[in-house]
């Protein structure tokens, strides 16, 4: 994961001509492991828009669908 972090930090960084952090300080990624709710995992990660206050539903925001809804 920190290889990936590392790469598309660089990268985002190039496209917008800047540098600094592109990931939010205490970041944890987190595996999906045997016998969680991959459905719940699914749910939560939809709602941020909502929890982010980007959108006031989670069905207003154009790339909210997904097969485990």
């Amino acid at each position: 994961m920190r290889h990936v972090k590392s790469l598309s930090a660089r990268s985002v960084n190039a496209y917008l001509a800047r540098s600094g952090p592109v990931w939010q300080e205490g970041y944890h990624d987190h595996a999906i492991r045997a016998g969680e709710d991959l459905r719940e995992v699914a749910r939560y990660v939809i709602a941020n828009p909502v929890r982010a206050g980007l959108v006031p539903r989670v069905g207003d925001y154009p790339l909210w669908d997904a097969v485990w809804l």
